[in-house]
């Protein structure tokens, strides 16, 4: 390991600069090529503080998934301002709902959160998403009972498919690492900083891989979440401009 290590530090040495700045930027460990994004909740406008998606779009980042609604009454205050603004900068909206498992109403928690959502057939919508990382105090059976139910109906609703969150050690042991929930796209939580995220209940691949939540970027005045989309499900402009079934309406 020495003996190379040395070898090839003379052969840097004897390149051109301009050569070796460029096997530099070519290395492992060279910026990420996949789309990326933040996702972002009411703790990323720190005294209600705007984000400039401007900034964020120059700096990079091609889509930002952002939390909407909790429960049956909770609707994030900047969301719509943060929607509008996205799509002015041609930053692509991700939308998750964060359920309350202990409230035995997914149907009605998946009418307010579409109807907060999806008030208007826009392109430039990723899927819906459920943001599944806290059990409220219920047991597997409860939460994945719950869940089929809002994926459901949220799929009827919008004729989306709707994308799960969640990450590995939640999943394993309060959803009991569940394999029946593979027919929806996973969003997964890996801050180990492993070259591929750690798959659980059954999923084959991923589509969105959140891989730290100590981000600073551009725009952004506090810490985020930033994630990777995986380019091997296809180019994300299809999945953010599929039409949505129906129109809600102001709710």
């Amino acid at each position: 390991m020495m003996a190379r290590s040395g070898l090839r530090r003379k052969l840097l040495a004897a390149l051109p600069l301009a050569v070796v700045a460029m096997l530099i930027a070519a290395s492992p460990g060279s910026a990420d090529p996949r789309p990326s994004g933040p996702d972002v909740s009411g703790w990323q406008h720190p005294s209600g503080a705007p984000i400039d998606w401007f900034a964020v779009k120059s700096a990079g980042h091609d889509f930002a998934l952002v939390k909407a609604t909790e429960g049956t009454n909770y609707v994030n205050p900047h969301f719509q301002q943060d929607t509008a603004s996205m799509r002015a900068a041609g930053v692509l909206r991700g939308a998750y709902h964060f359920p309350r498992f202990d409230q035995n109403n997914p149907e009605e928690q998946a009418l307010f959160y579409v109807q907060n959502v999806f008030q208007q057939n826009v392109l430039g919508s990723l899927p819906p998403i459920l943001d599944v990382e806290r059990s409220n105090g219920m047991p597997a059976d409860v939460i994945i009972n719950w869940m089929h139910r809002w994926l459901t109906t949220v799929k009827v609703l919008t004729g989306r498919n709707p994308i799960v969150y969640t990450c590995p050690g939640f999943w394993k042991y309060e959803v009991a690492n569940s394999n029946q929930f593979t027919s929806y796209p996973l969003w997964i939580a890996d801050w180990t900083g492993s070259p591929q995220p750690e798959l659980v209940g059954g999923w084959p691949n991923w589509v969105f891989w959140q891989q730290t939540d100590r981000a600073n970027i551009p725009g952004i005045d506090a810490p985020s979440d930033s994630n990777v989309y995986n380019g091997d499900m296809g180019p994300l402009m299809v999945w953010a401009n599929t039409p949505y079934y129906i129109s809600m309406g102001s709710s």
